[in-house]
């Protein structure tokens, strides 16, 4: 949580960042002299453009939709407006369509595989992704304590859309850029829609609160109070703790001509003050930031029962002003722009390049403000224009701001009069593969004549990391006989026993060289830290490589065996991060396969060194050739359909952009290849266009676990071929960074993959369908089938030999 990564209580959420204060001015001006913010004005700067974009014929008819046509090049009518636009429906069913920000174009007879109108806005796809996370916090089948935890998921979300997508949108729009989307819209036109998608969906977390909050209170007696309706004795309590612990920590800010408006900083809780002069009758403005040194939600005598830290300031504020007459006491947030760009090509040092980025980041131009629906208009007004921002980018919290904070809600402790199994998803410890349990390979045998036999093939977290991916850098850390261990960085956990792994081999004399990414969004800070930390231990360090990031998960280990120097890799989906294994899905592969392990030693050199026109054998790599191996995938099941009649295409990744892979995944729907894809979050392909994408199916599983995994299946006319990697099918993963697949050999370990592709696209409960038009739509669930996620938890479990001993 990014605003408050430092309370006690809450826990590190995977996007976060924290800011430190500053009284550095926010837009670079004094405050008139009499500071009197009555007479500021309101922005009268216009919106963005609200026109819909619709390339090509604008009346030619769409086909293969049920929903109404966005309307053609010109103001949107109230009838197109899309459900996203229309009253919060807090209680939906399953099997019902969710609120849709995306806004389908008509395809014109005739139009192209390329035709702008055949995409979905990413912008927009991905806020239908988030309305499905809320569902889960909406959906009563989710345990009461995981629906608030979805709620605070769904908030922090949209807080990073917020910084990312529309701050960079809102940069591309400030400095002209004119060039369009795949789906043929502008920086303007795109910022338009998002604009119209993200308050329906802001005003849903309030909704969302308001009825998870009965509910809480009836179920287990949780309760945030309002500080008005608390009793004397409560007060009396909360005032003491105020005095002695949150008052002097307080710093109040206030404006006039000698202390100009203080930087705010970024996802910082803060409260707007409107002071009067008791003498001289004048008004007068003051910030007080919400410390985030104490927990959000103070606890009162009944257990389980709290009281927002932001109210118990704000009735108490008066304290900090004496000989001022207090008018009114507002909360209110920033969100800056996280999209900060600078020529890598020109940078000298990249590690001084990046801590440039981060400062300008901290002082980036605010991109949204929230309010209290209480504050008045004049102090909105006031807030605006020293924030430089417009009325579009203000948004109005009916309750309280920032829902990211409930998450510590959900990890209470709940007393046992009052705890059920039903609050809660049951807990699910991973499982140690079989090949590696204790006392059949662990004692009995070192992890490297584990992989020696037969490569070992991973699903966290249904496989323990810890078990296999941990104790394969452990071992060879601890092991006389490595002599070397290259890995790639990009995020990692606090404290990582990976990290002090590595750090050991180095101490111990092996050659240990580690690429630490330090242009992973919000992780800059701490790869560079981790990477310091490895250096000052003797590890060489890479900190990347210009013009391209290092999303390549991936170690190599180097050993001396009685027949020769022999390679072991470990190739991944995901990150060497023990805490998210714990709660992303993603496969691992370890082998010793000669290929390969020439493969990835190929890749390290070009990762460390100079080596741009490495050749792979088994790999595929991008930026160099990833797109086009998949293409030719692609293009080899329409020939296979077209002789055949067998063409089969079946994958798993959490987003789907890339229009020319795309466009080919059209050309074989044409040809009758039959295709499933399971897409977790935005999806720029549509699926079921008659003429177009008729045999193509999208479903996105939102479940307890993160569906982070990549895996690609393609039938190849009964000889398939199965890859997992580190890459989504979007153009930035295929351009724009050093991603790794290798393909699965293993017959088991391939028809366990396919099995589990399988049951991902027919998932009965908790996948969500995409529609021609762009809605999703929840499968009713049959009470007699387990979810994709409970299902292979249980296979998990029942350790089948010909599922888990792979």
């Amino acid at each position: 949580m990014a605003s408050d990564s430092n309370r006690p209580t809450d826990s590190q959420a995977p996007d976060a960042t924290s800011s430190s204060e500053s009284t550095a001015q926010g837009d670079g001006s004094s405050p008139p002299a009499s500071a009197d913010i009555s007479s500021a004005e309101a922005s009268t700067s216009p919106t963005a453009d609200e026109r819909v974009h619709s390339a090509g014929d604008a009346e030619a008819e769409r086909r293969g939709e049920s929903a109404s046509p966005a309307a053609p090049d010109s103001a949107v009518p109230d009838s197109a407006v899309s459900a996203a636009h229309q009253p919060f429906d807090s209680a939906a069913p399953a099997g019902s369509p969710l609120s849709r920000a995306v806004q389908p174009q008509r395809v014109p007879e005739g139009a192209d595989v390329i035709h702008p109108s055949l995409f979905f806005n990413r912008e927009l796809s991905w806020l239908d992704f988030n309305w499905r996370v809320l569902q889960m916090a909406r959906d009563r089948r989710t345990p009461l304590l995981e629906r608030l935890r979805f709620l605070s998921i769904t908030a922090q979300n949209l807080d990073g859309f917020i910084r990312k997508r529309i701050g960079g949108l809102k940069r591309q729009a400030a400095a002209g850029v004119t060039s369009l989307s795949p789906d043929g819209r502008t920086p303007e036109e795109q910022l338009a829609h998002i604009v119209r998608g993200v308050r329906p969906m802001y005003s849903a977390l309030g909704h969302t609160w308001k009825q998870l909050e009965p509910e809480l209170e009836e179920e287990i007696g949780l309760r945030v109070q309002d500080y008005d309706d608390l009793e004397a004795p409560q007060k009396e309590k909360l005032a003491a703790y105020f005095r002695k612990n949150i008052f002097p920590i307080l710093t109040p800010l206030a404006v006039d001509p000698g202390r100009p408006f203080p930087f705010i900083s970024n996802m910082s809780l803060s409260l707007a003050v409107l002071l009067r002069h008791p003498d001289r009758g004048t008004q007068h403005f003051a910030r007080v930031k919400v410390p985030t040194s104490r927990a959000r939600w103070l606890s009162l005598d009944e257990p389980l029962h709290f009281v927002p830290i932001e109210q118990v300031i704000a009735h108490h504020v008066d304290e900090l002003f004496q000989g001022m007459e207090v008018e009114g006491v507002y909360a209110f947030r920033v969100t800056r722009n996280a999209d900060v760009r600078r020529d890598e090509e020109e940078a000298d040092d990249l590690i001084e390049m990046i801590s440039e980025r981060l400062r300008e980041r901290r002082f980036a131009p605010v991109v949204r403000l929230e309010v209290d629906h209480d504050m008045p208009e004049s102090v909105r007004s006031f807030l605006m224009e020293k924030l430089s921002i417009g009325p579009e980018d203000v948004y109005v919290a009916d309750g309280i701001i920032d829902f990211t904070d409930v998450r510590v809600l959900a990890d209470l402790h709940v007393p046992d009069d009052r705890y059920h199994k039903a609050l809660r998803f049951s807990k699910w410890t991973p499982l140690t593969p079989p090949r590696l349990r204790r006392g059949v390979g662990r004692d009995a045998n070192d992890i490297f004549s584990v992989i020696r036999e037969n490569d070992l093939l991973v699903h966290h977290p249904y496989d323990s990391f810890e078990e296999s991916v941990q104790r394969f850098i452990e071992d060879a850390a601890a092991d006389p006989k490595v002599l070397a261990i290259k890995q790639t960085l990009y995020r990692t956990s606090e404290d990582s026993p990976i990290v002090d792994a590595l750090i050991d081999a180095a101490e111990s004399g092996k050659q240990v060289a580690v690429l630490v990414e330090v242009k992973a969004r919000f992780d800059e800070e701490k790869n560079i830290a981790w990477g310091r930390k490895l250096e000052d231990a003797g590890v060489h360090v890479a900190y990347g490589l210009v013009g391209l990031k290092t999303h390549a998960q991936a170690a190599l280990v180097v050993r001396r065996e009685d027949d020769g120097l022999r390679t072991y890799v470990h190739i991944s989906t995901g990150n060497y991060n023990t805490q998210t294994a714990r709660q992303y899905t993603d496969y691992g592969l370890l082998t010793c396969d000669r290929n390969i392990g020439y493969d990835l030693t190929n890749l390290f050199h070009y990762l460390t060194g100079y080596a741009p026109e490495q050749s792979y054998r088994e790999m595929i790599v991008a930026p160099q050739d990833m797109r086009d191996h998949f293409l030719q995938l692609i293009r080899q099941e329409i020939e296979h359909q077209k002789a055949h009649g067998t063409g089969r295409i079946m994958a798993k990744m959490n987003e789907l952009g890339d229009s020319r892979i795309i466009s080919e995944l059209y050309r074989a729907s044409q040809a009758g290849v039959q295709i499933d894809l399971a897409v977790r979050s935005h999806c720029r392909l549509r699926p079921g266009l008659e003429g177009y994408s008729d045999t193509i199916r999208v479903v996105s599983i939102v479940g307890r676990f993160l569906e982070h995994d990549r895996a690609f299946y393609f039938h190849n006319n009964g000889d398939p071929r199965v890859f997992i990697g580190s890459a989504d099918w979007q153009r930035s993963r295929l351009d724009d960074r050093v991603e790794a697949a290798v393909p699965i050999t293993d017959e088991k370990q391939r028809r366990r993959i396919v099995r589990t592709l399988e049951h991902a696209v027919s998932d009965p409960g908790t996948a969500w369908e995409l529609q021609p038009d762009g809605r999703y739509v929840q499968r009713t669930p049959d009470d007699d089938k387990l979810g994709y996620q409970e299902r292979l938890m249980q296979y998990a479990q029942s350790r089948r030999e010909d599922y888990g001993a792979i």
